[in-house]
């Protein structure tokens, strides 16, 4: 009850700023744009957008990754997956913005944070907001290629954390175009007022750009943009009770116990490379991760791969509508590489349609599961089907 009452407080509050904020705005204009409704001062250093945003999906037989091993009863569900409201944009200077983001149905405040940056080679971000770890996390669920992410991201993603971030990009145009993030965080995931102890989380992502272009994150290359490479290189490292974060901050993945202050010491290292041109978009990445479980004294090494591409065929075969785009994606994940044969697979398909972009469109899937109890036994295998519409407004 509590937590609902302090979730209704934060987003009345949200409200009423950006109320003020518009009723605060020099006299300008007001329209409706890629990211929502805009509202302008005169001289351009204000900037207000209001954005919402929906998603509805029919699964069948199940919706989410499974977490364990254990069956799951098959069902049928039509569900509202995210019902988002989206606030950002400028304040006295364009190089001054802000953001904040809340979602309805979990009733969370899921991004808040400020960004300073008046030269393109550094700038600062505080607040909270997904960390520029994963590209796959990081890419907003509206703007995915597949309709889900893959089953790496729950046991290798840091999500989102508070904190503070540099940021910048080198060289632009050059053979030496690099894009960095350098970011000291609490560590203990979406929410946490305060961090567990003295050790704070770390991280640091390199891109280069050797095309001189940059690849932002965005699955799909509705641009049908110039060749465009990014090769990535990132790590983190935290202690904390946690072995995973999720939007619903810290947590545990299967096999660990709810841990201690200080208990569990990660180390992450990742290697990414994205690629687009002409309608074809390429992602991937390769994990590693250690575990050390300083009460129980153990270590454990988890490490995982997936491959993404997808394609709108109209570029090869003119009868073939324009909207249309099929991306196929093939993961695996070995959560222990100390148990033999334990692998978990996924091979998905899926067929956006694009009414408008990102901002509106149809997609429909279908992802096959394998997991591995020994290397004759499965103990999981399953298919599944969504048909999910997205729309922002």
């Amino acid at each position: 009850m509590r937590k609902a009452l302090r979730s209704a407080l934060t987003l009345a509050l949200a409200l009423a700023l950006a109320l003020i904020s518009i009723f605060a705005l020099p006299a300008g204009g007001a329209e409706h744009g890629n990211k929502g409704f805009e509202f302008e001062s005169d001289d351009g250093l204000f900037l207000l957008q209001i954005q919402t945003r929906f998603q509805f999906r029919i699964s069948h037989p199940s919706d989410d990754d499974p977490v364990s091993l254990d069956p799951v009863p098959d069902q049928t569900s039509l569900d509202i997956r995210r019902g988002r409201l989206k606030v950002g944009g400028h304040a006295w200077q364009t190089w001054l913005k802000y953001y904040w983001e809340y979602d309805f149905p979990s009733s969370q405040l899921l991004d808040f944070r400020v960004t300073l940056q008046r030269y393109e080679e550094i700038g600062l971000r505080v607040g909270q907001w997904k960390s520029r770890y994963t590209r796959e996390r990081v890419i907003s669920s509206g703007k995915q290629q597949m309709m889900d992410r893959s089953i790496l991201n729950r046991p290798f993603t840091i999500d989102r954390q508070q904190g503070i971030s540099l940021l910048g990009r080198l060289g632009r145009g050059k053979m030496y175009d690099l894009n960095y993030w350098a970011s000291v965080l609490t560590g203990t995931g979406r929410g946490a007022r305060s961090n567990d102890d003295v050790n704070l989380m770390y991280l640091l992502r390199l891109q280069w750009n050797p095309l001189g272009r940059k690849v932002s994150f965005e699955g799909s290359d509705l641009a049908r943009s110039q060749p465009a490479l990014g090769i990535v290189l990132a790590g983190v490292t935290n202690t904390s009770p946690y072995t995973r974060f999720s939007g619903a901050g810290g947590g545990q993945l299967d096999g660990f116990e709810d841990g201690v202050a200080g208990q569990y010491r990660v180390h992450q290292a990742m290697f990414e490379t994205i690629f687009r041109a002409a309608g074809l978009a390429w992602q991937q990445e390769l994990h590693y991760k250690e575990i050390q479980d300083r009460v129980a004294d153990s270590t454990t090494i988890l490490v995982g791969n997936y491959a993404q591409l997808g394609y709108f065929l109209n570029g090869v075969i003119d009868a073939i509508p324009p909207e249309l785009e099929l991306a196929f994606r093939h993961a695996v994940y070995d959560p222990d590489r100390n148990r033999a044969s334990d692998l978990q697979q996924e091979f998905s398909i899926v067929a956006n349609w694009f009414f408008n972009g990102h901002r509106n469109k149809l997609t429909a899937a279908t992802t096959y599961l394998e997991y591995h109890v020994d290397e004759e036994t499965f103990l999981r295998r399953e298919w599944r089907f969504h048909l999910q519409w997205d729309v922002s407004l």
